[in-house]
């Protein structure tokens, strides 16, 4: 081999080796980019995920906010006439205590029927509006989550000690909210 000829193999090898490095790092640069082009892919479906879990986050807060505000809304509308009522309560009261009075007076019969009207037509929008009587008889048991006592007085026998003897003032609810609690006597 002349040298011309061995400068040629070498040029060869060397341009082969050259090539064979430019394949090599053309295939790299293209894996690399497919490598890429997979993580941008990935990275868009990982924030596409975020954005779906926010999303899903969002309207379950929002669904849970309209329930609670259209319970409030309607706890207000049931007992949105509460102070009314409040106030009714003893105007309620010195009617029945007016009807007992003219009831014991046999002479105002014609008086006792006007009034017993009244009352009535009273009780009846009173109830319309939710007002309910808490309904209490005499000798059950005292509850202190349920009446209000007023007083304590000997039992006139054993079986009412602790329990209701006198019923002093009606108590009464909005919807199922107690606006009054009964005021009651009891036994000791």
């Amino acid at each position: 081999m002349s040298k011309k000829d061995k400068n040629k193999s070498i040029d060869n090898d060397a341009v082969e080796n050259a090539v064979e490095e430019t394949i090599a790092t053309e295939e790299q640069v293209l894996e690399d980019q497919v490598v890429e082009e997979q993580t941008v892919e990935e990275k868009l479906q990982t924030e596409l995920k975020q954005e779906k879990d926010k999303f899903l986050r969002l309207f379950a807060e929002f669904e849970n906010y309209k329930r609670r505000t259209s319970k409030e809304r309607i706890e207000l509308f049931s007992t949105a006439s509460e102070d009314v009522m409040k106030t009714m309560l003893p105007v309620l009261d010195d009617f029945e205590r007016a009807l007992s009075h003219i009831e014991e007076d046999k002479e105002a019969e014609e008086l006792r029927k006007g009034v017993m009207l009244i009352y009535q037509k009273l009780v009846s929008t009173l109830e319309q509006k939710g007002l309910k009587v808490i309904k209490v008889e005499k000798g059950e048991a005292f509850n202190a989550d349920n009446h209000e006592a007023i007083t304590q007085i000997p039992a006139p026998s054993d079986d009412l000690k602790g329990k209701i003897i006198d019923v002093v003032e009606k108590g009464y609810k909005l919807g199922e909210k107690v606006i009054r609690f009964p005021k009651v006597v009891i036994g000791q």
